[in-house]
């Protein structure tokens, strides 16, 4: 019986024993298997980089303001007896927009000239018998002044009368009235909107580091989207003499002509201020950069070699300085050089020495002057 038992023992051993060696080999055979496979070629497309002549230019966004903009409101409480105005049409300096009623004020004005005609006359009368020295100087002091008052009387009533006569402050566009016939308004109520567009200012910041660089006069290129026809061009008016403290920003004021009136004040723009003669840059497309926070960079196609020597297709990942940016393109300051060959899509499937496989059949936007349709 313990014979038996001790020859099952070792047969179960054996077995164990065999059946280990097995999958020993094979665990082996299919590791070195592993590590000499060689993924497939990824497929993407690429672009010889070149030297470009890039104008040096700063951008910045930008919102259109107004030379002349206000609400313009009722100086004097009282009711709309009529309105001279339409929504949205042009208007000159000191055209009639709102008359509030001036009834009360034209009959005050009747009794204050009556009470001024009166005084001109006593007036009169106390300077002939003055003359003659049959009254005293103090009667005709007296009566001077009571005329002077009078006077200034009449020339306060008429005041109000002209403040109760709502006018443009300046020439512009209306925009959509507020008040209406009979609305009783209080002072400083608003009537209208009025902007002067032409010329218009456009506002942006810059970063404080190219405070050296602005002057005024510099040349100004305005792209606003909606607006039309564009780019708009003027000149840089103002500097701000001070820097945000938040942002480290310095706001610039732009000047451009308007006669159309397709820039209204609001509107979100890109600028771009032209600084001179350019510079020669790197570029290649958006899509060949590879964004990441530890930095930018690109894959450049060329011949490798594998462990074992053999020559393949691949990718070398090199790490690039990025500078401004042109319609889909994108300015390489360092990293590059003109004439290698950069993969231009399909970089987030890439890693160092990866094996490509190229197909040009269709490219990424490579355009520096785009102009995308409207869905």
């Amino acid at each position: 019986m313990t014979r038996r038992m001790i020859v099952t023992l070792v047969a179960a051993v054996a077995f164990v024993a065999a059946i280990g060696t097995v999958k020993f080999f094979q665990v082996k055979a299919a590791i070195a298997q592993a590590s000499s496979f060689q993924p497939p070629p990824e497929a993407v497309t690429t672009v010889v980089a070149r030297s470009e002549q890039w104008p040096t230019t700063l951008s910045g966004i930008g919102t259109v303001v107004a030379v002349h903009g206000v609400t313009v409101s009722a100086d004097l409480p009282g009711m709309v007896h009529s309105i001279d105005i339409d929504s949205g049409r042009p208007v000159k300096a000191g055209e009639v927009l709102v008359q509030l009623d001036t009834k009360q004020e034209q009959a005050q004005l009747a009794a204050a000239v009556a009470a001024r005609d009166l005084t001109r006359l006593n007036l009169d009368r106390a300077r002939g018998l003055a003359n003659e020295g049959i009254t005293s100087r103090a009667d005709f002091d007296r009566a001077q002044a009571e005329f002077t008052q009078a006077e200034a009387r009449v020339g306060e009533i008429r005041a109000t009368i002209q403040r109760k006569t709502i006018r443009a402050p300046f020439s512009g566009i209306l925009g959509i009235r507020q008040v209406n016939l009979g609305q009783y308004l209080n002072g400083g109520d608003a009537v209208v909107p009025l902007q002067s567009l032409d010329p218009i200012y456009v506002n942006f910041n810059l970063p404080q580091q190219e405070v050296s660089r602005l002057h005024t006069g510099a040349p100004v290129q305005v792209q606003a989207e909606g607006a039309g026809a564009g780019p708009f061009t003027g000149t840089v008016t103002a500097v701000d003499s001070i820097v945000d403290a938040a942002t480290r920003n310095v706001q610039v004021q732009a000047t451009l002509p308007n006669p159309s009136g397709k820039l209204r004040p609001g509107m979100f723009v890109d600028a771009q201020i032209a600084l001179g003669a350019g510079s020669a840059v790197v570029s290649l497309p958006a899509s060949a950069i590879n964004y990441a926070p530890y930095g930018d960079s690109v894959f450049v196609v060329g011949d490798l070699k594998n462990e074992k020597g053999e020559p393949f297709r691949g990718v070398k990942q090199q790490v690039v300085k990025l500078g401004p940016t042109r319609g889909d393109q994108v300015a390489v300051l360092s990293g590059l050089k003109a004439g290698e060959e950069v993969v231009s899509s399909g970089v987030f499937k890439l890693r160092n020495n990866a094996a490509v496989k190229v197909n040009n059949a269709v490219q990424p936007a490579n355009d520096p002057a785009p102009r995308p349709e409207d869905n």
